[in-house]
């Protein structure tokens, strides 16, 4: 259709023949007919007059000059409307040219060059197309031959520019220039150094920016600009720069984009430096900077650690009117995390989600890790939440902070979890993460598992780092094993010098060990080495020639550290210094006594001392400890280290240095005489302990914890007059002890059974007012309770409440035992409810205590109940629990219940004990399941555990309630061959068997074989008085009878022999 249309438009220029010329048609008078257009409407851009035949327009008074031809109206008038349903067929951004009215003159013209609307004429495009087709092998100027002399300088700058190929632009170019229409222009010639610019041809654009200045064009911003960017595009920023300096020579100014292009392409190449330098000189030349020229500096600046010129040039940018992206806040955050900016860098997340930006997962990273640093846990965490709120990906670096957090958190299995979530993402490939999963182990002491992870990332392939043999060394050392720590030791050797903390670690391993030889040998070599020591390394050094003496190598090591400007201002060291040099101590290093006391590090003064203590230098000892004591706040100094050697544990050179310090009338500080008196009392040195109490006593009032720590050392030494007698002493004197002394006195008394005193001291605590806290209150409940002293113990109870004090587990499983013991089963149960709705967390001891009680009063079915429910709780109970419940079925003789939970006991893994045979045996007794009681003993036998008089007992009370005489016999006969001294019970079970079923001469025979090995029994006494009288022998019945009357035991009359023969 359009080829048809532009054919008929050209019909006329084919004859040759003007437009003016062609005859009108004749016109015949006819009606008009109007058409009605339903979709396709006049255009009112369209080149006819804009006449409408249903709107006719009214006569203008100016009128315009007609076209010499009505059929191209018609055809002018189609073409616009064929256009027009084009454009709306297009859509909204569709490009609508832009028609305008022509003369009749300029419309000829148009249809001349057969433009239809094209941005160039036929001759143009024809050239263009021509030159596109050309290839290096054909002759430029027998192709354009056909074009010479109709090529204006504009249409040959068109078919340059319309060009794609280098080579075609270097052939048309020699072709134009021997054009007569051709004159040197710096257009032409910046259209050449684009194109070699594009195919990176940057010789020939050199070539051609020379040829441009030889025939005296003088290049513009756009021919400047044109080649930066070719430079700047593949790299060559020498050049660029080289070239640049050429332009601000000649005072050229590039353009915003040219400098962005230079900008871009340093900055690719990490010229982070040189990218700051243009952009300052962009700055001074006052070219408008863009949003892409901040976002490329402000990364540059951050490359460069420039902390406050970048936030400067951010804050700029912002008030430029330009929105930074992600990327930029990104990069200011984790610059200001590594430079510990934390406002400067929560300031910027706060800012980037006010403007709605969504963070990358790695800003969240940099938060993560400023949250990590300020050991802000909570807001870490919360991060986290909100990252899956937003459904931000997680990478392996969040990944791995996270299973740093929650290992610094406490939070082990949370911190396993994350590790194992990561593999199963499948995100885990970085050694980095895996180390730090091995050091949250490691943390744990979970030696083994740590290495198992470290294992994992070898099978794995991944690149072992120094980092990584760092911390396998650490597990090896924590693990203490040598061999493999030595090993790993040398190839983290081998990647350069050992770091201090790997050095340090591996002495102390040699120290644990006791290896005191390699010890040496390995500092020789670290030294020889030159490996850089730091403070802990040094001291650990130290800590080695201290122990063996090697005074000379302490002093050569502490004039190297000295000489190391970083240890200047360093206590440790500088202590060191001065405290070996005592010739210049008094002179020099305690000139200013007010100072010195700052300057002195209380370990360092404790090494020296232990250096001198084991040389026998005691002389040294007491010059050291005057100087001390000489300067102001010098005796906090000798008492932190005299508490470093009680922690130590070494109570020889402690005694030594106290015994320096009573001489030179020093007084230790309250804290380190405590702590003294501790350690004496825990070594069982109560004599020590007395003679240090005795000389604060003498010499003043001693304080609570002096009290205290006295009275635990006689409760440890188990003196508990002693320790009532300091407490009578004290009160006398109207000092009052604290809480703690008052418990560890108390349950010092009750244990040695000295329950009266116990009594006054728990009575004169509340006389007194003492502020008692829950401990105290708890052991006096159950002091009360040994004692027998219920009703008080549950009156402190009351007294507990009413005063507000709070109460634990342990207050109501003592409570329960309280009621249990006075018979209240139903407030021990109360105590046990109150306990649970108070929320405190009920143990398996509340409820086996509770249960107990229940199996005394023979109340089987509410234990049984009980049991169960504490084990719904999740509370397993453990062996204890389980010879508990099997007891409360044993004495209810439910002797199947009793082998379920026996078998249950074993499937947990518990072995049965001599008490949960016990109670088996009084099950099968009870249950007159003789033989099952006696292959219960043969059985605990074969378990390699020994039956006791008691269970022998319960069978020989069995058969001898039963009437079998004879089997009891055989049982007793077998109680002896077991190698067992038969106890009173098993003795009054066969007296009473013979006497109950009329054994009367058996009887007597067995109470005269056993009357020497017998106490004064009244039974067995009373028995054999009855058994003699019944046998007729009434002398000797007389004679039993006056023994008993001389001892004052009583006779039992209501016996009686023969009771359970059953009458004929």
């Amino acid at each position: 259709m359009e080829s048809l249309k532009w054919s008929i438009l050209m019909n006329p220029l084919v004859e040759g023949k003007p437009l003016s010329s062609i005859k009108k048609p004749v016109k015949t008078k006819q009606k008009m007919v109007v058409r009605s257009w339903s979709r396709v409407q006049p255009d009112p851009w369209s080149l006819s007059d804009g006449n409408d035949p249903t709107k006719p327009k009214p006569k203008s008074k100016n009128p315009k000059n007609p076209l010499s031809d009505d059929d191209a109206r018609r055809i002018i008038r189609g073409k616009a409307h064929y256009l027009s349903v084009l454009r709306r067929n297009q859509g909204p951004r569709a490009m609508t040219p832009k028609w305008i009215k022509r003369t009749p003159k300029q419309m000829l013209s148009y249809l001349q060059d057969d433009r239809n609307g094209h941005l160039y004429g036929r001759h143009v495009l024809a050239a263009t197309k021509a030159v596109r087709a050309m290839d290096g092998n054909v002759n430029v100027r027998l192709v354009m031959s056909s074009f010479v002399g109709k090529l204006s300088f504009r249409d040959m700058c068109v078919v340059l520019k319309e060009q794609k190929g280098w080579r075609q632009v270097q052939d048309f170019f020699s072709w134009m220039k021997l054009q007569l229409s051709y004159r040197p222009c710096v257009i032409a010639y910046t259209i050449v150094l684009r194109i070699y610019g594009q195919v990176g041809k940057i010789k020939l654009a050199e070539q051609t920016f020379l040829e441009m200045l030889e025939v005296g064009c003088e290049p513009d911003e756009v021919a400047c600009g044109t080649m930066l960017c070719t430079y700047a595009r593949w790299g060559r920023h020498k050049a660029m720069l080289t070239f640049y300096s050429a332009v601000q020579d000649r005072e050229i100014v590039p353009s915003t984009a040219v400098f962005n292009f230079m900008l871009s392409s340093l900055h690719k190449k990490s010229f982070h430096v040189k990218v700051i330098d243009l952009w300052k000189e962009m700055m001074d030349k006052g070219v408008a900077p863009t949003s892409f020229t901040y976002t490329v500096v402000i990364s540059s600046m951050v490359k460069q650690v420039l902390h406050e010129e970048a936030l400067k040039t951010f804050y700029e940018m912002k008030n430029a009117g330009f929105a930074p992206e992600e990327v930029t806040y990104s990069q200011l955050i984790s610059l200001c995390t590594k430079n510990r900016k934390w406002d400067d860098a929560l300031a910027l997340y706060e800012d980037m989600r006010c403007q709605g930006i969504v963070p990358s997962n790695y800003t969240c990273a940099s938060l993560l890790t400023l949250y990590y640093k300020k050991e802000d846990y909570s807001k870490a965490l919360s991060l986290f939440s909100e990252m899956e709120k937003y459904k931000i990906a997680a990478d392996e670096v969040i990944y791995g902070l996270l299973i740093r957090i929650y290992g610094k958190l406490g939070l082990y299995e949370d911190a396993q979890k994350m590790f194992e979530e990561t593999e199963q993402l499948g995100l885990l490939g970085d050694e980095k993460t895996y180390l730090t999963m091995a050091q949250v182990h490691l943390n744990y002491k979970n030696v083994e598992r740590a290495l198992s992870v470290i294992e994992v990332m070898k099978s794995r392939n991944i690149w072992f780092s120094r980092f990584a043999y760092i911390v396998l060394l650490q597990c090896y050392v924590m693990k203490e094993d040598l061999g493999p720590a030595e090993v790993t030791f040398q190839a983290l050797s081998k990647t350069g010098l050992p770091d201090a903390g790997s050095c340090n670690d591996m002495l102390n391993l040699y120290i644990r060990l006791d290896l005191t030889d390699k010890a040496k040998d390995f500092i020789v070599q670290i030294r020889k080495d030159q490996v850089y020591f730091d403070e802990e390394l040094y001291k650990t050094v130290m800590k080695v020639y201290c122990k063996e003496q090697m005074l000379i190598a302490a002093k050569q090591l502490t004039e190297e550290m000295g000489k190391n400007g970083s240890f200047k201002d360093n206590k440790f060291i500088q202590t060191f210094s001065m405290t070996m040099h005592g010739e210049d101590m008094g002179n020099e290093r305690f000139e200013d006594k007010l100072v010195a006391s700052s300057k002195l590090d209380s370990i360092a003064v404790g090494m020296m001392l232990n250096l001198y203590l084991m040389d026998g230098n005691f002389s040294k000892i007491e010059e050291i400890l005057k100087l001390l004591l000489e300067t102001v706040g010098g005796s906090s100094v000798v008492s932190q280290v005299v508490s470093n050697f009680i922690r130590e544990g070494d109570i020889s050179k402690v005694k030594i240095l106290y015994n320096q310090l009573m001489k030179l009338g020093c007084r230790l500080e309250d804290e380190v005489i405590v702590s003294l008196i501790g350690l004496y009392g825990k070594q069982q040195m109560l004599k020590d302990a007395q003679d240090v109490f005795e000389v604060v006593f003498d010499s003043s009032r001693p304080g609570k914890l002096i009290l205290k720590s006295i009275i635990d050392a006689y409760a440890k030494c188990g003196k508990p007059e002693e320790a009532y007698s300091v407490y009578t002493e004290a009160t006398a004197k109207g000092q009052d002890l604290d809480a703690v002394a008052i418990s560890i006195l108390v349950n010092t008394l009750t244990n040695y059974g000295k329950h009266e005193e116990s009594e006054i001291v728990i009575r004169k605590s509340f006389q007194d007012s003492l502020d008692l806290d829950t401990v105290a209150y708890n052991t006096f409940i159950k002091a009360m309770l040994e004692a027998g002293k219920l009703h008080f113990a549950a009156s402190i109870y009351e007294c507990m409440l009413s005063l507000g004090v709070p109460t634990t587990i342990q207050t109501y499983n003592t409570m329960i035992s309280v009621f249990g013991r006075s018979r209240k089963l139903d407030k021990a149960v109360e105590m046990l409810n109150t306990a649970r709705s108070l929320g405190c967390p009920l143990d398996e001891k509340a409820y086996m205590n509770l249960i107990s009680y229940y199996g005394k009063a023979g109340k089987t079915k509410e234990a049984s109940l009980l049991f169960s429910e504490m084990q719904e709780e999740g509370i397993n109970p453990g062996k204890v629990s389980y010879n508990i419940m099997i007891n409360v079925y044993a004495t209810g003789g439910l002797y199947q219940e009793v082998e379920k939970l026996f078998r249950a006991m074993q499937r947990d893994g518990f072995s049965p004990d001599s008490f949960t045979y016990l109670s088996l045996i009084q099950a099968y007794t009870k249950s007159l399941k003789y033989s099952e009681a006696e292959e219960t003993i043969n059985s605990m036998q074969k378990q390699g555990i020994h039956p006791s008089c008691s269970h022998f007992n319960h069978l020989l009370s069995a058969f001898s309630k039963a009437g079998l005489i004879t089997e009891a016999k055989r049982v007793f006969k077998e109680l002896l061959m077991a190698g067992l001294s038969p106890d009173l019970a098993c003795y009054r079970t066969m007296l009473k068997g013979y006497m109950d079923y009329g054994c009367v001469e058996e009887g007597i025979t067995f109470f005269e074989q056993v009357r020497e090995s017998t106490e004064q029994d009244k039974f067995i006494l009373s028995a054999a008085v009855h058994l003699y009288k019944y046998a007729g022998t009434e002398l000797e019945a007389k004679n039993i009878s006056d023994f008993m009357s001389s001892l004052r035991i009583p006779f039992l009359k209501n016996l009686e022999v023969g009771l359970k023969i059953k009458p004929l």
